[in-house]
């Protein structure tokens, strides 16, 4: 099946709604049994294997596993070995020291031809350590062939943020095409391939290496509002009967290790459980702000979050700032200054942020900037001076589409981060300006 025939092929199938829910699925009827998760005789003469994403006695609602009927177990495989990683890097960040600076890139350069999307991962940086399932990793990918090899992630779940060009993700759970303007949430341990539904492709990935994302609670909000869980998509069971050598990738503890199998490990004629991929379209987010003055913090923007043993403070949360009304009355009304003990890399996908100009050498999508733990930063003298005069009607900002990636702790970029021909030079530059107008 081509890449197109299986896009289409997701359509027709359509998607199983709702994060964190129960789903079944089944390619061939009757595939699933019966009331017992793994039968003496699983139907259809398939095995039955259980994928857990939590320890197997952590608390029903943060529970994780899915059981998957396939063509042979996961166990049917050789010896993995060692391969190179490329530009991707796992932890411990340890190769440079945490830096207290405003940083900004550009976009990632062409890659060669014939980078696919594994090939294409370039790390920026990170914290925490898979080993210990603590931390993060900010990935970016820039790809222009699609995938043969099939890929899986031991250290965490990934979290991916298409920019430009889009992608149709085969799992093993079955089909999902994503599109810039949607995320993708693969987790930890679900092998896929990634295949191009353009001629190349560009984007963010977030490496969860601790909790798995949820949905936020939404206290005094109340019931309503932020993402809801009917509008991310899990796949309906689409399976892959391939005889023949493929190449499967681990990332096991920030090593790349491959193993050449004698058949596909897509091979999932039937699933049911909570440890599944999803796809989620960001313009469903329903943006929640004032209708009187000042503005919340950028919080109430989270789409998901990771949590951490302390209530409040995740490991990391996914913030999208959408089209949304700004209405506040004596208000600055873009996002303002501030100094955070939480860690911000920011990216963009579409046209420009409301806090700084766009255009060439400015935040332009592709690129993104990394803000650590009290890193003073907010409005350029051009948005502020914009901003302070301007007439306080009802705005709509709809002309970008940004995203944060919120950590608790500091994203220690690595050295090829830190050396970039990309990183600009003089981002300060941005901040000088800022006039005196204290009159006492």
């Amino acid at each position: 099946m081509t890449t197109e025939q299986a896009r289409k092929t997701a359509e027709t199938l359509g998607y199983l709604t709702g994060f964190g829910n129960e789903h079944s699925s089944e390619a061939v009827p009757g595939a699933l049994p019966d009331g017992r998760n793994s039968p003496q005789r699983a139907p259809l003469g398939l095995y039955a294997e259980q994928l857990s994403g939590s320890a197997f006695t952590e608390p029903r609602a943060h529970n994780r596993r899915s059981w998957l009927y396939r063509i042979r177990p996961s166990a049917a495989h050789p010896p993995y070995t060692r391969i190179d990683s490329g530009t991707l890097r796992g932890t411990p960040f340890t190769e440079t020291v945490p830096d207290p600076n405003r940083l900004r890139w550009n976009p990632l350069p062409e890659p060669a031809p014939g980078t696919d999307w594994l090939a294409g991962l370039w790390t920026l940086g990170g914290n925490g350590d898979a080993a210990q399932r603590t931390g993060m990793a900010v990935h970016l990918y820039h790809a222009n062939a699609s995938m043969k090899r099939v890929f899986g992630d031991s250290d965490g779940e990934l979290l991916i943020v298409p920019e430009r060009g889009g992608l149709l993700l085969r799992t093993e759970l079955g089909l999902l095409a994503v599109r810039p303007g949607e995320i993708a949430l693969i987790p930890r341990g679900v092998r896929f391939r990634v295949e191009l539904l353009d001629e190349t492709a560009r984007g963010y990935v977030c490496e969860n290496h601790g909790a798995p994302f949820q949905l936020p609670d939404l206290g005094p909000i109340g019931a309503n509002g932020l993402a809801n869980a009917r509008d991310f998509r899990a796949p309906v069971a689409a399976y892959e009967d391939v005889e023949g050598p493929v190449e499967v990738v681990n990332k096991y503890c920030g090593n790349l290790w491959s193993a050449t199998y004698s058949h596909s490990p897509l091979d999932v004629v039937a699933w049911h459980g909570n440890h599944t991929p999803y796809v989620y379209d960001l313009s469903r987010f329903n943006v929640i702000g004032t209708i009187s003055y000042d503005h919340p913090d950028p919080s109430i923007f989270t789409v998901l979050t990771a949590p951490t043993d302390t209530p409040g403070l995740a490991g990391v949360d996914f913030v999208v700032f959408a089209p949304r009304w700004l209405v506040g009355e004596d208000t600055f009304r873009p996002p303002y200054f501030h100094r955070n003990v939480m860690s911000e890399y920011m990216g963009l996908i579409e046209g420009a942020y409301d806090a700084k100009a766009a255009g060439k050498g400015g935040f332009v999508p592709g690129g993104g900037s990394l803000h650590n733990m009290m890193s003073a930063h907010g409005p350029d003298r051009e948005t502020f001076d914009k901003a302070s005069a301007a007439e306080l009607r009802p705005q709509k900002i709809d002309d970008g589409l940004a995203f944060m990636f919120e950590t608790r702790w500091p994203i220690v970029p690595t050295p090829q981060a830190a050396e970039a021909d990309h990183l600009q030079k003089g981002y300060d530059d941005v901040w000088q300006g800022l006039e005196r107008h204290f009159r006492p």
